[in-house]
């Protein structure tokens, strides 16, 4: 593959990031073929010894993204993080979305739970007005008390999602650098 070929193909592959951002890698990737040539090797080898474009774009997207969800962790920056993450290797599809999916599933049923305790009032009063002769002490009390209950659910679920999600973005990085390459002895 000629220098040409692969900025082209890695170009076409990394059309989702910012033009600023695809410009500064391509011009990175015209340096190294540069220096690559100055020592005397061929566009070829050079081309073979960074690898695929499509593989190194997959990894250039899910970095971005990852650092896309530490400035600015919205919900559409984790997904798409997550998925940049799940498109790495067939490997990921299991590592990643598994948890991923879990992790949503008991987030969704605590914020659910959260409100639905917070309402009981309102569905209180409406039993009221549709059947007026009903009404007891116990059962406002008791109502009151389940929003109360969802209100400490909610604020709880708002701090343990923070918790949550900056979690599993640590999870997202480091499976992104096992995936890349294996773990290097870092320092601790």
């Amino acid at each position: 593959m000629t220098k040409d070929q692969f900025v082209s193909s890695l170009s076409l592959a990394l059309k989702r990031l910012p033009v600023e951002e695809r410009e500064d890698i391509i011009r990175d990737i015209e340096e190294h073929f540069a220096f690559g040539l100055e020592e005397g090797k061929t566009e070829e080898q050079i081309a073979e010894s960074l690898g695929s474009p499509q593989h190194m774009a997959k990894e250039i997207l899910a970095s971005y993204h990852l650092d896309q969800v530490e400035t600015t962790a919205t919900a559409g920056n984790v997904f798409r993080a997550v998925w940049a993450v799940v498109g790495l290797s067939f490997f990921n599809v299991v590592i990643v979305l598994g948890p991923f999916l879990a992790i949503l599933g008991i987030l969704a049923s605590g914020w659910i739970s959260g409100a639905a305790f917070t309402v009981t009032p309102l569905m209180f009063l409406l039993s009221i007005v549709v059947f007026p002769a009903s009404f007891e002490w116990f059962d406002l009390f008791f109502t009151l008390l389940l929003s109360g209950l969802g209100l400490f659910i909610g604020i709880g679920m708002y701090y343990l999602t923070k918790v949550i999600f900056r979690g599993f973005v640590r999870y997202l990085k480091f499976n992104t650098r096992l995936v890349k390459g294996g773990l290097k002895h870092e320092p601790a």
